[in-house]
């Protein structure tokens, strides 16, 4: 079943394009969803324009990133589509958890296989089969990029290493990129797939990159002082595994910079030019 035809709920002009908030059913989530759309100057629905998706994290919905990053102003000035779908499914039938890791704002972009999140949590799905039909209402284009944030770099890196051909560009901000050996991962994984760490190493991107189909080169950006550095976002056995691959990944730690949305600020031009050099060529 398709996803229903999206309705835009506001549009704001934004460096010299719009920014868009769309609302659609969703057959995947069985819930009503929002995402943020942001199009470039001169853009129309028939035109040719590629799309960089953000991934946001915990706690999130698709205005953190439209009203605090600043990415339109990049994305206007490569001539991108910017996608900003929401972290979790919504709604009062939709199962959820008091803390803030767990359920709503925490869907951690996978599939859940077990009870009581299966019926809508199936946030895999929903990010490559479903919101692409929602974006095909705005362009003609089926190159698409994506990037992160904390849980959705994870969710960025995960889907492009699991899904080949997807996407043309990955990169991250401050990504989970070993949740088999952080507490932020078990709960999680733990939670929405059950005790088998196999099916857990399905959705780590540190296990997933020694066999990668394809090699995009990732671009990693990480906060020197961030808080959930030691803590939740170890990097050496994805590194490790990255070199033993050959895989190209860039992985930049910026001195004095936590895991807050001034740090995305601050680094998301670099990530829309990552995404813009893969889908526009050299140089735009």
């Amino acid at each position: 079943m398709a996803a229903s035809d999206p309705t835009i709920v506001s549009s704001s002009a934004c460096f010299g394009g719009r920014q868009l908030v769309v609302e659609h059913a969703s057959a995947v989530l069985g819930c009503t969803m929002r995402l943020g759309i942001f199009l470039p100057p001169g853009h129309g629905a028939s035109d040719d324009t590629p799309a960089l998706y953000y991934l946001s994290g915990l706690t999130c919905t698709e205005q953190n990133v439209v009203t605090k990053a600043g990415a339109q102003r990049a994305c206007a000035a490569h001539g991108l589509l910017f996608v900003a779908p929401d972290t979790s499914p919504r709604g009062e039938h939709v199962a959820d958890d008091p803390a803030y890791d767990l359920g709503k704002g925490a869907g951690f972009y996978l599939t859940a296989t077990q009870e009581p999140w299966t019926p809508h949590y199936q946030m895999d799905r929903y990010i490559i089969e479903e919101v692409p039909e929602v974006v095909a209402h705005f362009t003609t284009s089926r190159r698409r990029g994506v990037t992160g944030h904390s849980m959705g770099g994870h969710g960025a890196i995960t889907l492009a290493l699991r899904h080949p051909g997807a996407f043309e560009s990955v990169s991250a901000l401050s990504p989970i990129l070993q949740p088999l050996d952080v507490p932020w991962g078990h709960k999680a994984l733990a939670a929405y797939l059950g005790p088998d760490r196999a099916a857990w190493a399905a959705h780590d991107a540190a296990s997933l990159i020694a066999d990668a189909a394809e090699k995009l080169p990732i671009l990693i950006d990480q906060g020197g002082a961030d808080g959930f550095l030691e803590t939740q976002l170890e990097s050496a056995r994805f590194l490790a595994a990255a070199a033993a691959a050959g895989h190209p990944v860039e992985y930049r730690r910026q001195p004095g910079y936590d895991h807050g949305y001034h740090f995305v600020a601050t680094f998301i031009d670099d990530h829309v030019a990552h995404a813009a050099r893969a889908l526009c060529g050299v140089g735009r």
